[in-house]
């Protein structure tokens, strides 16, 4: 009787990581009918991490209407445990989907982000877990900052409400009158620092649809803001790894937030209790959409492979596709890996095909496998 433990990230823009668990189970069940299987759908801080919470712990889903990344209203949500823990993914109020492909990355905001805090606290939260990812900003935070109270000033002494486009602009900060209550953890996926070659414009700038000059303006305008957070809060942010992450949030979650940047992945797998699922399991089943030299920066797979590395269980990762630096996780605890496609299919062909495809390659992945009785 084999045991699996399916641990998948989902499949940004396709798929749910429980959608993810459904086909590998199914693939896995006909190929081994008396299988015991566990499904943990992961996240690391983006698209689906509320999801994941919720299915593992239980908990509530809460609606709410806020800002957008374009300044029009959208439908948001965010969870609460069990133990009042909110779990609010910042992409749930400004992420990428919700531009639709028409991103004006030096006015997008993260207004609605700060609005989903305080609706957390009002609602009589514990806690908070702060997803980044996925994010169709680059603003530093700003956008949330003003909606929790903090107001900017420019170098005459006005006061106006922050951009991206204005973030060179930013000359003071006053904090609220009343800081924001809870403690923040912050999950995130990525290691990017907020400045330099591997900061959040360059690296991030251009896959939110920024141009050359747009990137060298956010540059400018995010080391200007590092200065003044270090200046005000005693925060020198400019290199902490993560402080880049969803467009420089993690920059305003560290000195606004007073947050802890923590592996989002890590948080999800402790409160799973990973490593004990996977002393009774003989194989493990992880993925997403993409896998490649980021995968290594902390998202699912690789953190799932390090721990499966050190249990001694295989793991095998099925993918959207593989990219360059994917066989880097072949030395991470990742036994093999299989992608579904060579990763140059249209994305409207990827959408409608990604179910039957992910389907089919399980199903292969499966016929390879036997275990002795």
């Amino acid at each position: 009787m084999p045991r699996f433990l399916l641990a998948p990230d989902s499949f940004k823009g396709t798929l749910s990581a429980k959608e993810v668990c459904g086909i590998f189970a199914g693939a896995l069940s006909a190929r081994f009918p008396d299988a015991v299987i566990r499904a943990v759908p992961m996240a690391d801080g983006g698209e689906g991490m509320t999801e994941s919470w919720l299915e593992l712990l239980g908990g509530r889903r809460i609606i709410r209407t806020v800002t957008g990344p374009q300044g029009a209203p959208v439908e948001a949500f965010y969870g609460i445990l069990p133990d009042g823990t909110a779990v609010i993914e910042m992409a749930a109020a400004a992420g990428l989907p919700l531009v639709r492909g028409k991103n004006d990355i030096l006015r997008a905001t993260t207004r609605g982000v700060g609005e989903l805090l305080l609706d957390a606290a009002a609602q009589g939260a514990s806690s908070v877990i702060l997803g980044l990812g996925g994010s169709a900003t680059n603003d530093c935070g700003l956008g949330m900052a003003e909606a929790l109270g903090f107001t900017f000033t420019d170098r005459s002494g006005q006061r106006f409400s922050p951009l991206a486009l204005r973030l060179g602009d930013v000359a003071s900060i006053r904090p609220p009158e009343h800081p924001f209550p809870l403690p923040v953890r912050v999950a995130c996926d990525v290691r990017n620092p907020l400045l330099g070659q591997n900061g959040a414009a360059a690296v991030f700038g251009p896959q939110k649809g920024a141009s050359p000059e747009e990137i060298s303006l956010l540059e400018h305008g995010a080391a200007r803001f590092a200065r003044v957070l270090n200046s005000f809060f005693g925060k020198d942010v400019a290199s902490i790894p993560g402080a880049g992450a969803a467009g420089g949030m993690g920059a305003a979650a560290i000195a606004l937030l007073r947050g802890e940047l923590l592996p989002g992945a890590e948080l999800l797998l402790q409160a799973a209790d990973f490593d004990g699922l996977l002393t009774r399991a003989d194989a493990v089943f992880t993925g997403e959409g993409r896998m490649d030299r980021q995968t290594k920066l902390g998202k699912v797979p690789y953190t799932v492979g390090l721990r499966c590395k050190k249990a001694g269980v295989p793991c095998y990762a099925l993918c959207g596709s593989l990219g360059e630096g994917a066989e880097e996780l072949l030395n991470c605890g990742i036994t093999a890996m299989f992608a579904a496609s060579d990763g140059t299919i249209d994305p409207e062909t990827l959408r409608r095909r990604a179910a039957g495809d992910l389907a089919a390659l399980a199903r292969r992945v499966a016929d390879t496998l036997s275990f002795s009785a």
